[in-house]
Parts: C-alpha cells; structure tokens; sequence
C-alpha cells in the first residue's frame, strides 16, 4: 500500500500540506481532489521524488513502478505505434538483445520472458490503446513529428497506459482529449489492475474511474470511500455534523466559563470553578470547515425574439477553398441547447465559427433574426488576451462608454473582487481567464452563447457553477465539450458532426456512449461468439452470480461494520459534547475519551477492510461483465 505519513511541505515559506497523512491500499483507484491552487500537481511531484518533503515520509512498496505523464510530448520520427511500444522498457530492452545474443541458454530465457509478459501481444495492445484515444491504423504508422502538441500529448497517455505501472498518476488527462477520448478513458481506467491517483475536475470520470476520493483541503488529506457523488454527499453530511458539534461546544464553553468568572473567587465554588476550568482546558476545539464560495456566472438575459434565431438552407463551409462541411439544413431557436458531438477534426469548431460569423459560407445560405446577437467563448482565445492588461484595463477598452465604477460592479458580480479585478491578466489563473472570457463572451446578453470547450481550466464548482448559469439562461446555447456531465445537465438536443455533414443524433448520452464504445473496440472484439442455448446462459449467468456472491456478502458486512462503528462514534461525541458529563460525572470523562479512541481506530481499520472488499468484488464484477460482452 501507499502510505503518506505526517506530510509536511512549503513554498517560498507558504504551507500546502502541514502533517498531512493518508493510506491508500494497493489496487485502489483514487481521485485526488481540491480547489485549484491548494497542492494536488505538488502532491504529484512529491510521490515521484522530484521535490523533496520538507517533513514526515511517503512510504509504497519496494520495487512498484510509477508512472505518469511527461510534460513534453514526444516527437521525432519514429511511429506512433513504436512509441508506445518503447514505453516497455523490459519488452524493448529483451527484444533488442535477443537480435544480438549467441548463447542459446539465454536466447531461452530470453524467449522465456518474452512470453510471460505477453511481449507477442504488445503491438496489438498498444493498438488497441491508440485507436481508443483516436488514432486509426494509417495514423498510428505515422511519425510523431507530423502530429501536433495536443495530439502528441495523447501518445504520452498511450505510452504510461500501455506500460501499465504499479502506481498511475494522471493529472487532468482528459484536457487533450475529445469527448469520445474521454468517453473510452473512463472505461480504460475502470478496467485498470493497478493502484492510480487521478487529479480531474471531470465530474463523470470521477464517478466512474475511481472508488474512493482523496481531498486536499487546508494542508490535510482526508480520504472517502466511494464515488465523487458519494463524497460531496458525506462531505456534506460531514460539514453539517461538524458544524453542529461546534455551535454545540461553544455553547458548552461559554455554559462552563459564565460559572467560572461568576464563582472563582467565591470560596464555596472555588473547586467546582476549578474543575470547569479543567473541563474547558480539555476541550479540543472543533474546527470550522471552510466551504468557500463560488462566484455565480452572469449570462444576462436577451429579449425576446420570433423564432428561428437563424436558419442553415444547404449550407457548406471549409478554409482556403477546401470544403470542411456541406449539406448543412439546420435551425436555431430560442431557447434550444445544442451540444456537438464527434470527433476532433470532424468539423465541431468550423461549425462553431460559421454560426458565429468568423467564417463565412462557401455556398448555401443563411437566415438569421434581426437584432440577433451571438456571443462566443473559445479556449484559443485564452491566449490572445494581453497579459499585461488588468481586468478592469481589458473591459474599459471592450466598453470605452461604462464608466470604471461601473465596470468594476460587473467584475465584482463575475467573481474579480478589487484585488483580481487590479491583477494583471497574467498572472491570474487558468480558471479567473476562462471565466473572465465568459464574461465578456455574455456581456451584451446574446440571443445564443457558443461555449467551445468551456471547463477545461474550471474546478468542479465552477463547473456547477456554470451548469446552473446555463440552466437559467433565457437565450439558446450552442455547446462543444469533453465533459459528459455538461452535456447530461445542459442540453437537450445533440448534433453529430462526421463525414462532412452536421445532423442530429438520435438518443441519449447513454446511446452516444455505446456507439462510439462499440466504434473503438477492436475488430476482433466485435466478432460474434458462438450462440448459447437459453439452458447454457442460464447456467452461465448462475456461475457468474455464484462467483460474486460470497465478495458481495463480504463487502456488505464490512459495510455494516462500518456503519455501526460510525454510529458508536457519533454516541462518543454525543456524551463528550453534553455539559452534564463534566458537571455531574467528571470522572467519567476519562473513560468515555478513551472508549471513543479506541472506536476510532477500529473504525479505521474497518474502514480500510471495506474499501478492501469493495475493490475485490468490483474487480469480479467487472471481469464477468467483460466475459458476458
């Protein structure tokens, strides 16, 4: 198992992590999670041993190998194909010697373990991997050097997946991905044998990939059991209890010190005042969660309008003479929510600019509302803002007839306090950019938002954020994201665009999922097993039941175990927390803190036996369903 013991670590004299500890066993899949800025990459380097701790020690097994992905994309001229491959450094190692070794003893052993690690099977797998994350065969012989920085990216997540380590980390790896990419990653991981940190602020991925959730917050690490779903709503549960118990406590406190400055002189109360002194001075304070806020997204509100907002009547569009789509016969209404499926390079953002207007159409035409207006957010224009510029600078020249005043109310109800709205555009963060070209893609309420790509550099609550803000919206949204929880919460109408055509695509997130799933398992995969007899599946699904059982049963207990242990810590702090106890049987005090120890060691013991038998019985959950598929 991984153990992180009373980490300590700091930043130019700032704490991140301040004896933070955390175990997480071997095989379990983890999402590390935390509001941006407090650590998580940090935490990343200081696994791997490219920064040093300042305190404390992490401790795996001797021997595990760790992986993630480089920050330099590979290049070059050898294939993509070889690339992964090269990522084996056994494989490649054993199959460059067996080309030079004479002693037939080792050529044996050689062959030998060759064999044992599937070394004959490698190139398929590494195929099989590539053509997940979107490259075809033709690509795959291709030089890295011909792709670009964002595509090579995805090689390097081939390679660490491909090399299947000990320990993955992976920060944010859906960033360069496509949602189909994003899509096959979930079910990748889900089948992943190793134990693997993630770092993702992608909602869905989250609940799929992993089964439990490391949180960073205030310099500690605290660990949950379950999906990102089940931890905001422990956390949650969490906060309200803690609260509770500390309005409780204070209440209890100042009960205790009101007796105190009322008696400590007076003789006949001397020893009972002394005694709550006592009482108080072993209180342990109970701390007050922060839960910070986030800003909500101002999207304005557009009068109305008579529908369509804009019409497409046999409309085609491409660069340089070269058509990229043709045939387009779409419309666009008040209110619609429209997300763009399909792979990157099939035509997602030209269509984005051609409703825009920063493309014009090579034939066809286009209808479109008078007084119509269009705002538009796309990721490349995070690097086109003048870093040099403050918030405040950026919009006075956007809207020379506001005044700074006014201005600066805007920013505020956008989330740019004072202070960030005075902050050069360059040193703000990935997010405060995206959400100040939010912004302004809004400012002037648009009768339809196009959103390319708009959570990239947003943490989980921006995110909700931004679901919310969307869900108000008066005005129609036009969507491009690899984030299946945006697209499942805001749209409701869902266009593919492949094979030069934009249509609409008939089902559901659900229905998208397994298509494209179906599209990128390789053909061997897809052929046909032999056809049972219903008394042959019957009995098939028995032994696969019959298989499970006894994991399920197991979990189960352990489930309860925890449950009741919870429950016997919550009657411990109950009684600790009740001012009679100290009042009338101060003596008792001592018994109830070390009963309530000890409950919370065996809780933690319990706790990791269920995550334990949670992991087996997934594990076997999840190689029936591929048997059964």
């Amino acid at each position: 198992m991984l153990r992180i013991v009373d980490l300590t670590y700091r930043i130019e004299g700032r704490p991140l992590f301040e004896q933070a500890s955390a175990t997480i066993p071997t095989g379990h899949k983890v999402g590390l999670v935390g509001r941006n800025g407090t650590g998580k990459s940090t935490l990343f380097r200081l696994l791997t041993g490219e920064t040093d701790v300042d305190g404390g020690e992490i401790v795996m097994p001797r021997g595990w190998r760790m992986a993630g992905v480089a920050q330099e994309a590979p290049g070059g001229p050898t294939s993509l194909l070889d690339t992964v491959l090269e990522a084996d450094a056994e494989r490649t190692a054993l199959i460059a010697e067996s080309q030079t070794a004479s002693d037939p003893m080792r050529i044996a052993e050689i062959e030998t373990r060759l064999a044992d690690i599937g070394a004959h099977r490698a190139p398929a797998r590494a195929a099989e991997i590539l053509a997940g994350l979107g490259f075809d065969a033709d690509a795959q012989a291709r030089p890295c050097s011909e792709f670009s920085g964002g595509w090579r990216m995805r090689v390097a997540l081939a390679a660490v997946l491909f090399s299947e380590p000990d320990l993955l980390l992976l920060d944010e790896p859906t960033n360069y991905l496509d949602l189909e990419g994003s899509l096959w990653l979930e079910q990748y991981l889900r089948r992943f044998q190793g134990t693997m940190i993630l770092i993702s602020h992608d909602r869905d991925l989250l609940n799929t990939a992993v089964n439990s959730i490391l949180h960073l917050e205030d310099k500690k690490l605290t660990l949950y059991t379950g999906s990102y779903d089940t931890f905001e709503k422990t956390r949650a549960e969490r906060i309200a209890v803690q609260e509770a118990a500390r309005v409780k406590q204070d209440a209890q406190r100042k009960h205790m010190q009101s007796f105190v400055d009322r008696f400590r002189y007076k003789a006949s109360k001397a020893r009972q005042a002394q005694s709550r002194l006592k009482a108080i001075a072993k209180l342990q304070p109970i701390a007050e969660i922060s839960n910070e806020h986030v800003a909500p997204f101002q999207l304005g509100e557009p009068e109305e309008l008579s529908p369509p907002l804009l019409a497409l009547e046999s409309v085609s569009v491409g660069y340089d003479g070269r058509e990229v789509l043709s045939h387009l016969d779409l419309r666009i209404d008040p209110d619609d929510r429209i997300a763009l499926l399909g792979a990157n390079g099939n035509g997602k953002s030209t269509f984005a600019k051609l409703i825009s207007s920063r493309l014009q159409p090579m034939g066809g035409g286009i209808t479109k509302a008078r007084r119509m207006r269009i705002g538009y957010f796309a990721q490349h224009q995070l690097d086109e803002l003048a870093p040099q510029l403050t918030p405040v600078q950026h919009l006075m020249n956007l809207l020379p007839n506001l005044r700074e005043q006014e201005v600066r109310t805007r920013l505020g109800a956008a989330g740019f306090p004072r202070f960030k709205a005075d902050t050069a555009i360059g040193d703000l963060s990935g997010g405060e950019r995206a959400r100040l070209l939010i912004m302004i893609a809004a400012i002037d309420a648009p009768h339809i938002l196009i959103l390319d790509e708009p959570t990239n550099h947003l943490d989980i609550d921006s995110r909700e954020a931004l679901v919310l803000a969307l869900n108000d919206y008066t005005g129609a949204v036009l969507l491009i994201s690899h984030d299946p929880h945006l697209i499942d919460t805001c749209a409701d109408r869902l266009w593919l665009v492949a094979g030069g055509r934009v249509t609409p695509f008939d089902g559901d997130m659900d229905d998208y999922r397994r298509l494209l799933l179906d599209e990128r398992r390789p053909a061997a995969a897809k052929a046909k097993a032999p056809k049972l007899t219903k008394a042959e599946e019957r009995k098939a699904a028995a032994d696969r039941r019959a298989q499970v059982t006894p994991l399920k049963r197991a979990m189960d207990d352990a489930e309860k175990r925890v449950a009741k242990l919870h429950a016997d810590l919550a009657k411990a702090d109950a009684a600790l927390n009740d001012p009679d106890l100290y009042d009338k049987v101060p003596s008792r005090v001592t018994i109830v803190t070390k009963k309530r120890a000890d409950i919370a060691r065996e809780l933690e013991a319990a706790e990791s036996a269920w995550l334990e038998a949670t992991e087996a019985y997934e594990a076997a959950r999840l190689e029936i369903e591929r048997s059964a598929t």
